[in-house]
């Protein structure tokens, strides 16, 4: 059970985040402070926060648990921005897609306090942006990346574990160079793709006439193309480098099936197809056993 939450970015996840521990009963209060003062006051509204807090650092002020929810280009100038009142005793968490240059971020801007930071990643969102589409029922039965720094009190960490678990999410740890590695295959390319599909799409001449004939498959592929641009910016930059290099094995895999189509190779386009569906047919079988064992 926690006093006093200060949150510093109360859009979706920040909002959702406070939704979810106010309804678990988890936090006594919420003091909140976005960039924006009309966010902020409509998170207060809404009831997501108590109180409007007129900066980062004030927000944290009396806190004993700290979500940091920002772009994750601004994790550095934000965790500055509140070191003078952070305290040993108090729990800090942001919720970045990328966790190597937060990790570096928090070394630079928290120095000595840094062990009061768990650097998280939740893996849930939506492609929408916003306090309004905040739900406290966004991080149930998600799972959650702890990556702790190699000062992270373990204490801390622990508590964040519980916390997590509380909210009903499914909690692992990992070094932030792995999680990077990993997510920029399993989230951060196909974000990538899905903006370079829809561009290569709507740069053509007869983009309209192609979009109002898509159908279903066409709108689950091209969904998170409408995530929030300034957010996925700040990541497939952060993350770079392992993206590039998750973009050149599918770069060699899609080479793989023109050279099959422009060779009319009908037998080995079938076997990469069969290859495709196989591998999506069975991860998707084992995410479900999982799913089962976890009840």
């Amino acid at each position: 059970m926690f006093e006093q939450l200060g949150l510093i970015g109360c859009g979706l996840m920040g909002g959702s985040f406070a939704r979810a521990l106010k309804r678990a009963g988890l936090v006594n209060r919420v003091v909140g402070y976005s960039k924006s003062p009309s966010t902020t006051e409509r998170a207060r509204q809404l009831g997501v926060i108590d109180v409007e807090a007129p900066s980062a650092l004030l927000a944290v002020a009396g806190a004993d648990i700290v979500l940091v929810a920002v772009p994750v280009a601004a994790t550095e100038a934000t965790l500055k921005a509140i070191k003078h009142l952070v305290t040993p005793q108090m729990l800090i968490m942001d919720v970045g897609s990328t966790k190597a240059d937060v990790v570096q971020a928090a070394r630079t801007a928290l120095r000595d306090q840094i062990g009061s930071f768990v650097p998280a990643h939740p893996i849930a969102g939506r492609e929408v942006s916003g306090v309004e589409h905040s739900d406290p029922d966004l991080y149930t039965g998600k799972q959650v990346i702890l990556t702790p720094t190699e000062r992270t009190l373990t204490a801390h960490l622990d508590r964040a574990e519980e916390l997590w678990t509380a909210l009903g999410c499914r909690v692992s740890r990992m070094s932030p160079e792995a999680h990077d590695a990993a997510f920029a295959a399993v989230s951060h390319l196909p974000h990538m793709l899905a903006f370079a599909m829809m561009n290569g799409l709507t740069q053509q001449e007869r983009a309209d006439e192609l979009l109002s004939l898509a159908g279903p498959g066409f709108r689950d592929f091209t969904r998170i193309a409408a995530s929030d641009p300034k957010m996925w910016r700040d990541v497939l930059l952060a993350n770079r480098d392992e993206v590039l290099a998750q973009s050149r094995h599918f770069q060699a895999a899609l080479h793989q099936l023109e050279h099959a189509i422009q060779g009319n190779d009908d037998q080995a386009l079938e076997d990469l197809i069969t290859l495709a569906s196989h591998t999506r047919a069975n991860w998707r079988m084992g995410a479900q056993r999982k799913r089962k064992d976890d009840l």
